[in-house]
């Protein structure tokens, strides 16, 4: 094939197994023999096996399966079949252990009660006060005690509290160097750190980040109003690392959501509710047409009508009146802080996702034109169906749809279970991609040609919003703490090519955090991917 893609015209995956058999030449000199130690049967240990005298042959290696994926620009899968076996006997034991119960104090209150020391809580709070910054991280992250995680929040800010319930009501605040106020946190890092821990209690959430200001000045220009047990803001960054800045949708203070268990349905159509919102206003203001209303939520039918408002002006005049043309969303959930310092995940406290439009075009330095395209990573999407399109005068989308309904089993065995597919209905597929660039990698498809969630109705924005939060609640439900998810859309207004809409869902797991390999594109995994769908669908089944 001239396009590197597992998918084929043809509605099939291809992929490629490596059989290695090789002899490697001896360039060393020396032999560095050396005890390793005893066994239990006091026989000396020996590194022998590491210092042959000859070249060294290995007859049959260990097969590894190559999977293009089917976007070229993502890379290739690589599956070891010895670990993939053993998972394919026990497809259940593709999960995650939950977080160990973690508390310093009750560790401390026992040694203190063994050395027969009279216990205080002064005694406590400096023996927290006294514990390595490193022990400090970790506590901060994986503590489940609450009294241990209010000691540590005393440690990372000053408090004000209510004198008669000694609760806290705020932060202590000082002037910067700018003449600014800000809340006088005493070690940002544990700050941050703490804030993550759903553990904490939530007064103490509440005054460190989840009331509006704590965390600065950011406009809230959105709002799910506070009904059916649900409320959700709509923030704005204007100062964003993304250009021309970006929204966040995030619970708002008064309900507290850490976990995917916690977010209801009607949460979850709240923040999504607002990405499709501020999306069609925006396009509907560089069309010059008026939303319904001003300073309230529309409603799901006010929503809609001012979609097909748009799609029917764009269809009348065009797209030359839009100068941000892309969608951008995204959503980090879960956090880690590693005692070592390391951030080991983009999100913070609180449930949200963000998103932004992208412009056709940014001004360009040292140009022609002066000007330069505008990256989406839809655009990637979008180049390579086109390249397909011309190669094969097929959709590769259909064809995609087709190898994942046609699918068998990359190890052989006609006597287990094959489907891909973990959840559809009549509008989106979830799927496990045959090519999973994360171990636990989901992919959720638009089954109709919705390339961008303009061209998706009421009816297509429910289907997506409950294929998103199905693949959720899977993921976690299976262990998974930390989730990246991303769309990939198509650009409005593009109509010569079959682009679906696409969403990725990449948990990030414990022993598989990215290194060198994944910096080129080349992902390891230790499971078939029909065995990690087996275990999908039983994770849904018991919800």
């Amino acid at each position: 094939m001239k396009l590197r893609t597992c998918v084929t015209p043809d509605g099939k995956f291809i992929y490629g197994i490596h059989k290695p058999s090789f002899r490697v030449a001896n360039m060393r000199q020396e032999a560095f023999l050396q005890s390793l130690g005893i066994d239990d049967e006091e026989n000396p240990i020996e590194n022998t096996a590491n210092f042959p005298a000859g070249e060294v042959e290995e007859p049959q290696g260990e097969w590894i399966y190559e999977v293009p994926n089917p976007f070229p620009f993502r890379g290739a899968t690589y599956i070891s079949k010895s670990w993939a076996d053993s998972k394919a006997a026990d497809p259940l034991t593709i999960r995650l252990p939950e977080p160990v119960p973690t508390s310093m104090t009750g560790f401390l209150s026992k040694i203190l009660h063994l050395h027969s020391k009279g216990l205080s809580r002064d005694d406590l709070d400096e023996s927290f006060a006294d514990l390595p910054e490193t022990v400090l991280f970790a506590l901060a992250s994986t503590s489940t005690d609450s009294d241990d995680l209010i000691r540590l929040a005393e440690l990372s800010c000053e408090f004000v509290y209510d004198r008669e319930e000694k609760l806290p009501i705020g932060l202590r605040y000082e002037v910067d160097a700018k003449g600014r106020h800000r809340p006088r946190i005493l070690h940002p890092d544990l700050y941050e750190a703490l804030a993550n821990n759903i553990y904490l209690p939530d007064i103490y959430k509440e005054v460190m980040v989840l009331r509006p200001g704590a965390q600065g000045e950011s406009e809230i220009v959105g709002e799910w109003p506070e009904e059916s047990d649900s409320h959700v803001f709509e923030y704005l960054r204007r100062n964003s690392y993304i250009p021309w800045g970006h929204y966040a949708s995030n619970m708002a203070n008064d309900l507290v959501r850490y976990s995917i268990s916690d977010l209801s349905d009607n949460d979850f159509q709240g923040l999504r509710h607002l990405y499709y919102q501020r999306t069609y206003i925006r396009l509907a203001e560089q069309l010059g047409i008026k939303p319904a209303a001003r300073n309230r939520c529309l409603t799901t039918s006010e929503l809609e009508k001012l979609r097909q408002e748009v799609i029917k002006e764009l269809a009348e005049s065009g797209t030359s009146s839009l100068k941000f043309d892309a969608t951008l969303w995204g959503w980090n959930y879960g956090f880690d802080f590693a005692a070592s310092g390391y951030r080991l995940h983009a999100s913070h406290q609180q449930i949200h996702q963000q998103f932004a439009m992208v412009p056709k075009e940014v001004a360009g330095a040292e140009t022609e034109n002066g000007m330069i395209s505008s990256y989406n990573c839809g655009d990637l999407v979008a180049d390579f169906v086109k390249s397909y399109q011309r190669e094969y005068q097929s959709s590769f989308f259909v064809d995609y749809i087709s190898a994942i309904r046609n699918n068998r089993r990359m190890d052989g065995k006609n006597d287990r279970i094959a489907d891909l597919v973990v959840y559809e209905d009549e509008s989106v597929m979830l799927f496990v991609p045959k090519a999973q660039t994360s171990q636990w990698e989901l992919q959720l498809v638009t089954l109709g040609q919705v390339g961008n969630v303009l061209e998706a109705d009421s009816n297509v924005r429910v289907s997506l919003n409950r294929g998103i939060i199905t693949a959720m609640r899977i993921l976690t439900g299976m262990g998974a703490r930390m989730i990246t998810v991303i769309e990939f859309p198509k650009r409005v207004g593009g109509r010569d090519f079959d682009q679906r809409l696409l969403y990725s869902f990449l948990p990030k797991i414990p022993y598989s955090m990215g290194a060198f390999s994944e910096a080129q594109h080349r992902y390891i995994n230790g499971h078939y991917p029909e065995d990690f769908a087996v275990a999908c669908r039983l994770q849904l089944e018991s919800q």
